[in-house]
């Protein structure tokens, strides 16, 4: 006869994937986004509004804005 499963054994399992450590990759390029949008965003503005790509102009905010949010969300999966 087989052994029916208890919402407790169902528990366990859940709480083991949750704790699961990020691949070694995760921080590095979280951390990597975030800065890469803060420089995109720093090269913009100190460039006179000519880099990092010259005629979209205000665009390139929203691509550094973009870049670094991408950075901020994994900070949600980051365990």
């Amino acid at each position: 006869m087989a052994r029916s499963r208890t919402p407790e054994d169902e528990g366990a399992s859940r709480v083991e994937g949750e704790e699961a450590p990020n691949a070694a990759w995760f921080k590095p390029v979280m951390v990597g986004l975030m800065l890469l949008g803060l420089v995109w965003i720093l090269v913009y503005y100190i460039s006179g509004q000519q880099y990092p790509i010259p005629g979209i102009t205000a665009w390139n905010l929203a691509i550094g804005l973009g870049i670094a949010l991408i950075g901020f969300l994994m900070t949600t999966r980051w365990r």
